[in-house]
């Protein structure tokens, strides 16, 4: 059942900086997103939950110390937690160093237009390149496709493409994989020739334009169930019309 399963949700962008505002962007973001939603308490050194009734200047003070520290909404059977961190050079794309945003909410109360308007909203705030929000059990399946040695297997046991690690790929705006709904920036859609009337059509059904000139694409109208051959062939032909996505071939 659903209400038990979690959207995961993760952007990927440029290098984090104390002064940049990106943080706090990224929480009033995700408020505005989901009704109601309050991202006031955190956890202390200590490990108790604690309310922040002043969020917006303890967010600007501890944001000197780490990008974007662990908030939450403190709802013990509705969840909502969010978190940044920096991604070593060394890890990432073109040897770059990236800013790296964490979210989790129920599934239950993240359908189809709130996992888009969440993921839409973290992402802009955040400036990513790009990004995704995912059912909780991606994460297995996603590892597999993984290319890990040059001798290894074409397809994972799903049928799907093989990927490469994310610090093969050549630039940061390459998307590492596909998830049930993705954000790509202006940039990492004009990288991936994204949209060309000729071939995404249907993806464009389910797709719409950010302020900032990026999209949100949506594959399924239901959350991606790799269990659905539906879901399975929707995400076979969205490799196929991407191929550089995951590093597989480069324009």
């Amino acid at each position: 059942m659903t209400q038990n399963k979690q959207l995961v949700l993760i952007t990927h962008g440029t290098t984090f900086e104390r002064t940049d505002g990106r943080a706090l962007a990224v929480v009033r973001g995700m408020e505005r997103a989901l009704s109601g939603l309050r991202l006031e308490q955190t956890v202390t050194k200590t490990r108790q939950m604690s309310l922040l009734p002043r969020r917006d200047e303890w967010l600007s003070e501890a944001t000197k110390e780490e990008p974007l520290p662990f908030l939450c909404n403190g709802d013990e059977r509705h969840p909502v937690m969010i978190s940044g961190r920096q991604k070593s050079a060394r890890l990432g794309p073109g040897g770059q160093a990236s800013f790296e945003v964490h979210a989790n909410l129920p599934l239950d109360v993240a359908g189809p237009q709130a996992a888009t308007d969440v993921l839409e909203a973290v992402a802009e705030g955040a400036q990513a390149y790009w990004g995704h929000a995912s059912p909780d059990d991606y994460g297995l399946e996603i590892s597999e496709q993984f290319r890990r040695s040059p001798d290894g297997p074409e397809r994972s046991r799903r049928g799907l493409p093989m990927l490469h690690l994310p610090w093969h790929l050549r630039a940061p705006e390459l998307p590492h994989y596909l998830g049930w709904v993705n954000y790509w920036s202006a940039a990492t859609a004009s990288m991936l020739g994204f949209p060309d009337p000729r071939y995404d059509a249907e993806l464009l059904t389910r797709a719409r334009r950010t302020a900032s000139g990026g999209w949100v694409v949506r594959l399924t109208d239901t959350p991606l169930d790799y269990d659905n051959p539906a879901h399975l062939e929707a995400l076979l032909r969205t490799y196929e019309r991407f191929p550089e996505i995951g590093g597989r071939v480069s324009r």
